[in-house]
Order: C-alpha cells, then sequence, then structure tokens
C-alpha cells in the first residue's frame, strides 16, 4: 500500500452526505476531523464496518455546538473523555476529541485534549487501529499501520509492555484481533510482553474479560489465537477450567461450522473447550458473570449425560422433552463435529457423524409438544385437591411420554378416573 493509500473506492458508508456533512463542520475555522480507527482498518482489509469513529480537534463542548448549529443531536455520552455521539440522518457517529493518557492505573487512563494528531494515534493500541482517513479517503499512517494491514500483522504501537501496563484488557485484544485479523504467526514481541504480564489480567474486572474472550471466540477461525494463548499461558490465566481439557475440538468445529453453514457461536465454542462438568460450569459463570442466559446454557449443557450416535428418535425425544433442547442441540453438535474431524483418519468415524447429524437434524426441528391434563381435570373427576393430584399427573405425563406422546387426552381422562376410583377403593 502507497502513502496515497484511499479507502474511497471500498467505503461506500463514506459518501454519506450526513457524514460528510458532520466531517466539514468540524473541520471548519482550523479545526480538523477524520475517520479513526477501526472503520479505516476494516474498509482496508475489506471487512464489514458496522461502527464509524470519528477524531477531532474540536473539544467536547465545541463539538456539541457544531453539531447542533448544523441539524444534528449531540449526546455526551463520554464527554469527561472527549466523546460525544452525534446523530446525522438516524446514524450514531462518536466524536472524540484528540487525546493524550497523563496517567494509567492498568484498567483505566487519565487523558488530556490536544491537537496533535501523532500523538493521539500512539496512544492507540495496535498500528492497524492507528490509522486515520480524510473526507475524501485518504489514509493517514502516522504510526506503520498500512504496512501491518498489507502484511496482515498485529502489532503494539511502540513498546508492546508499556501499551499492555496501560491496560491489561489488551493482552486478550492483542489474541482478539490476531484471531479476526492476523495471518502468520503471532508479532514476537507482542506474543513475550503477554506472556510476561499476564499476571496483570487478574486486575480487570471479570465483564470486561468476558466481553473480550466473547468478541474473540466470534471470530471466523480462533482456533490459532487461542492455541498463541495457550503457550503464552493467557488461556488458563483466565479460562482456568481449559487446562486439563483443551483446545483441539475448536478446529473440527470451526470446520463443521464452515461445511455445514451453522453460525459461529461463541458459547459453542466455549463448550468446546472446557470439561462438560456442572459442578464447575456454574463457578465458571459466576466467576466471568454471564448472563443469566448464558450460565443457564452452559450449565444445562454440562448437564446433558453422553449420547451415542445409535440412540434412537423415540429416546431422543424423551430426552428432548425433560431437558433443554438448546442443551442438546449442543452436545450434539459437538459430537457430531468430532466424529467429523476424527473421520478424516478413522473411516469408522464417517458412520458415528451420520448418526449424530441423523439426531441434530431431528433435534432442531423438533417441538415440544403440551402436555393435555391439567390438575384440574383430576380434580374435576373427583380427585382430592394436593399432594396426591400432582402425583397422580405425574405419572399420566410418564404414561403419555413412554407411548411416544400418542395418547390422546380422552384416553388419559379415563385412565385418570381408573386411577381415582381404584384408591378410593382401595
Amino acid at each position: 500500500m502507497s502513502s496515497e493509500t484511499s479507502i474511497a473506492g471500498r467505503a461506500g458508508w463514506l459518501a454519506n452526505a450526513d457524514l460528510q456533512r458532520l466531517l466539514a463542520v468540524l473541520s471548519e475555522d482550523g479545526e480538523k476531523a477524520r475517520i479513526a480507527g477501526g472503520a479505516v482498518r476494516n474498509a482496508l482489509l475489506g471487512e464489514e464496518v458496522s461502527d464509524v469513529d470519528i477524531a477531532s480537534t474540536t473539544t467536547p463542548d465545541e463539538t456539541t455546538r457544531r453539531a447542533e448549529a448544523a441539524g444534528f443531536r449531540a449526546v455526551p455520552t463520554g464527554a469527561e473523555h472527549g466523546t460525544i455521539t452525534v446523530i446525522a440522518g438516524k446514524r450514531p457517529y462518536e466524536v472524540t476529541t484528540l487525546r493524550a493518557d497523563i496517567e494509567t492505573d492498568g484498567r483505566r487512563a487519565r487523558v488530556v485534549f490536544g491537537r496533535d494528531w501523532k500523538a493521539d494515534a500512539e496512544r492507540r493500541d495496535f498500528t492497524i487501529n492507528g490509522l486515520y482517513a480524510e473526507a475524501d479517503g485518504t489514509v493517514v499512517d502516522l504510526v506503520g499501520g498500512l504496512a501491518d494491514i498489507e502484511a496482515r500483522r498485529l502489532r503494539f504501537i511502540g513498546d508492546a509492555e508499556t501499551r499492555i501496563r496501560e491496560d491489561y484488557l489488551r493482552i486478550l485484544r492483542f489474541f482478539r484481533f490476531f484471531a479476526w485479523y492476523g495471518g502468520g504467526r503471532p508479532d514476537a514481541e507482542g506474543l513475550k510482553a503477554s506472556a510476561r504480564l499476564k499476571d496483570g489480567l487478574d486486575r480487570l474486572s471479570a465483564e470486561r474479560v468476558w466481553a473480550e474472550l466473547k468478541k474473540l471466540l466470534a471470530a471466523p477461525d480462533p482456533s490459532r489465537a487461542l492455541l498463541w494463548m495457550r503457550q503464552a499461558g493467557v488461556l488458563t490465566r483466565v479460562l482456568p477450567d481449559s487446562e486439563r481439557w483443551g483446545i483441539d475440538a475448536i478446529h473440527g468445529l470451526v470446520g463443521a461450522e464452515r461445511d455445514l453453514q451453522w453460525p459461529a457461536d461463541p458459547m459453542l465454542r466455549l463448550e468446546a473447550i472446557v470439561p462438560p462438568d456442572a459442578e464447575r460450569m456454574t463457578p465458571l459463570a459466576e466467576r466471568l458473570k454471564m448472563s443469566k442466559a448464558e450460565a443457564a446454557r452452559l450449565r444445562e449443557w454440562a448437564k446433558v449425560g453422553p449420547i451415542v450416535p445409535e440412540t434412537s428418535e423415540g429416546v431422543l425425544t424423551r430426552l428432548l422433552y425433560r431437558g433443554e433442547r438448546q442443551a442438546i442441540v449442543d452436545r450434539l453438535r459437538l459430537d457430531l463435529a468430532a466424529a467429523r474431524a476424527r473421520a478424516v483418519n478413522e473411516t469408522g468415524e464417517l458412520m458415528k457423524a451420520g448418526g449424530y447429524a441423523r439426531l441434530l437434524g431431528f433435534a432442531e426441528r423438533w417441538e415440544k409438544p403440551a402436555f393435555p391434563l391439567r390438575g384440574s381435570d383430576l380434580t374435576s373427576l373427583g380427585a382430592a385437591p394436593g399432594p396426591q393430584v400432582g402425583a397422580l399427573l405425574a405419572q399420566l405425563e410418564q404414561d403419555w411420554i413412554e407411548s411416544g406422546f400418542v395418547l390422546d387426552r380422552e384416553t388419559l381422562l379415563e385412565r385418570a378416573s381408573e386411577k381415582i376410583t381404584g384408591a378410593r377403593q382401595g
């Protein structure tokens, strides 16, 4: 890529009239505004751009004044840190004043506003994230990011240890961005610095760690990044449960996702690298402060026992009815992915893969039937309200399940009446 590199031909969003107007008003009277960071990086890499951020020499107050004068709405989402979100044409743009860090504690930084573009670029984490683009698309590279983009090389700006000590989350970001954008081996200095400073991860909040892990696990193929994380001792620092289980299943899972058109699922990928042990998954979810839905999914998956590929659909139906379908689908997807991976060297695994594919297809199509009786049905037949009604209802439901859910309401009511009458006579 030359020094005259432009994103204009590969970033249709740049021509948006509201964005161009915003850049123009922020660049009047000696000020300057440029597209910054991820939008420039992704445009150069041919990746999707979801958020467009702007760096500006205007102070937050001046950004607000100019945006509102132009007819846009300004929201002070992070004014103390220099960030104003400008709503232009129904699309939000984060506009951040140029900054320099004056104090860091490994988790957050105290900043001062400035006008020095090179100082602003050098406070960022990686060279590929330190690029700017003018309103016409011309790329401004003050940190060597263009060469690293071309080589798909992830490299810290300046000294890797210094960047990490500013915010230890950058260790996880190093592996996350490598998973998404890196090629070949990770940068040696970044890898060594991450290994040396991994203890600093203990200072981070669980929410930040889990958010970063999810982004890493959502990469098209996180297997190489996870391998380097393990070798650097970083993976076991944040996921000690993976230490004795390993990450070997990830590669096969990614291959199955690609071939079978499954969506990349961070939770399923996490399940592939931790043991299916319910007693360990509950504290894991608590430690990472997962959402209730995430914690429940992990816990229920760990409760599902082994499912052999010869399992009949009748048996699977009963498992699905009594358990959580998502947990069983997760287990079958992991089993199918593993069997497909082993089938490369073991022909017998092809039959297992076929069995798991059959069961998975059934589970994904299955809809839970509604049990046709209620407790009120039994009391209307003369059953005395109380624990006996619950016990009888559970017995009838079990009969219904064992029949393959074919017993209809009338038949179940007849059985209920017989049992109630028998109990009275007994």
